[in-house]
């Protein structure tokens, strides 16, 4: 029989250090096998012969194949629990299926046929099988967050320390492709292959020996065992539309994710087609933006969090990412230096506009521990289908323009991947620091002055 009073006293105390690291690592497999998702599979795509069109279609099918199962997997867990069955289950799909996005058209082998259309049919099934497992886990995952503890300055210590592990994650990425890209020719098609194929087996392996250290470290949380045993009804959906702040929140969210998703998808095309720098770059810049990013993240950790606070982080990085995304819009390629003090700067907003918009969730749901999954859901369906949308729109242009070859040094010819890093990014930005201006967030009645990790 489990003490509810007992345990609902014991989930308001500041988690301890190695509990918080425990539940950090628990999304590294996800976060690495994104990385590569968003940074190279639209390279990837082109660099083997399908058309721009193409290959963002291959990007959709699986950002809509993600965005429904976030609806369909926080509902079943809102009814069910079992939240490490769910993330066991979406880690074990991943680990399957992220290397056959990679790993060369498996239809087209079996059927003998190397058309366009069969290859993106191929490409398409498998992105779509390992977004399914994707948003399994990501649901688990985050909604784990309002049922480990009650504490809500643990709880952005939580979302600060699965933020950090992300950088962790696209670091591991960034140093394999950097080693990758250096050792392994890409002269031929199938030399190309190869190299996201070794960048995807060893990026599965250290995702997976991390994902080890979760299951080992992190118990099914007692809280939602408490709430289930007490027999309190499940929250409705309405429930969450009635509330102005989950609109606000989840404007906020989508409008971060777009930020951090539309850059890092146009990052190798920009350093590389836009800028001119070294194919050695396509890892440098993004492991830049990440360090950064990893450090603040870090440093967030020890800061006391108010409903202000959160607002007024936010909005500092709001403010970083229009600034640097005016740079990226107009910086010459003659200067590409420059391109690694941006990078800096852009590591340094996505950490405090990510920790602070994942955290606006936790106080969202607040106590309401029965429907924390659907919350989670939702919102990241909402980012998925967005993303999927805005990324298959800016990437079917990518060839209605000129050739950059022929652009001066500074700006003559306006591309895809400017837009893409800069100008859109910029004004989701500018929405979502307009947005946190209205909200209303109160994350305890009074000042949150317990430590942050005891």
């Amino acid at each position: 029989m489990i003490n509810d009073m007992g345990d609902e006293e014991s989930c308001t105390k500041p988690l301890q250090r190695w509990s918080v690291v425990f539940y950090g690592v628990g999304h590294m497999l996800n976060d690495i096998t994104s990385a590569c998702w968003f940074t190279y599979l639209l390279v990837f795509l082109t660099d083997i012969g399908l058309s721009p069109r193409d290959a963002a279609a291959v990007m959709l099918s699986g950002q809509i194949a993600d965005g429904f199962t976030t609806i369909f997997a926080g509902e079943l867990i809102d009814r069910f629990g079992h939240f490490k069955i769910w993330h066991g289950a979406g880690s074990a799909l991943v680990a399957v299926s992220f290397s056959s996005v990679f790993g060369g058209c498996i239809p087209c082998k079996i059927l003998g046929s190397n058309s366009s259309t069969l290859r993106t049919i191929g490409y398409s099934t498998f992105a779509a099988i390992f977004n399914v497992g994707w948003a399994a886990t990501q649901v688990s995952h985050m909604s784990m967050v309002n049922c480990i503890t009650l504490n809500s300055t643990s709880r952005v210590v939580l979302a600060s320390c699965r933020n950090a592990f992300t950088m962790v994650a696209n670091l591991s990425l960034y140093g394999v492709a950097f080693v990758v890209f250096n050792v392994k020719s890409s002269n031929t098609v199938v030399d190309v292959e190869n190299q996201y194929r070794w960048i995807a087996y060893l990026s599965i392996f250290i995702g997976c020996c991390f994902v080890g250290v979760f299951y080992l470290g992190t118990k099914e949380p007692r809280l939602k065992q408490a709430v289930q045993g007490k027999r309190f009804a499940r929250i409705s959906w309405a429930y969450w539309f009635k509330k102005v702040l989950y609109y606000q929140v989840a404007l906020v969210y989508v409008l971060t994710r777009l930020v951090t998703n539309v850059s890092q998808a146009f990052l190798a095309f920009y350093v590389i087609n836009d800028l001119q720098m070294a194919q050695s770059s396509k890892a440098v810049v993004p492991a830049i933006i990440y360090i950064s990013s990893f450090i603040v993240s870090v440093l967030l950790q020890e800061i006391a969090w108010t409903g202000k606070r959160l607002k007024l982080f936010y909005s500092a990085g709001g403010i970083l990412w229009i600034f640097c995304g005016s740079g990226f819009l107009f910086l010459p390629r003659n200067i590409h230096a420059v391109m690694y003090f941006l990078s800096i700067v852009i590591g340094i907003a996505n950490a405090l506009m990510m920790v602070t918009a994942v955290s606006m969730q936790s106080i969202l749901v607040g106590q309401d521990l029965n429907g924390c999954a659907f919350v989670y859901g939702s919102l990241s369906f909402m980012d998925k289908i967005s993303c999927g949308i805005a990324l298959y729109i800016l990437e079917s242009y990518q060839n209605t323009f000129p050739n950059l070859q022929g652009c001066s040094s500074m700006i003559s010819c306006f591309s895809v991947s400017r837009s893409g890093l800069g100008l859109i990014p910029a004004i989701c930005a500018l929405g979502g620091v307009l947005v946190t201006f209205t909200m209303e967030l109160s994350t305890s009645p009074k000042p949150l002055m317990e430590p942050l990790l005891a």
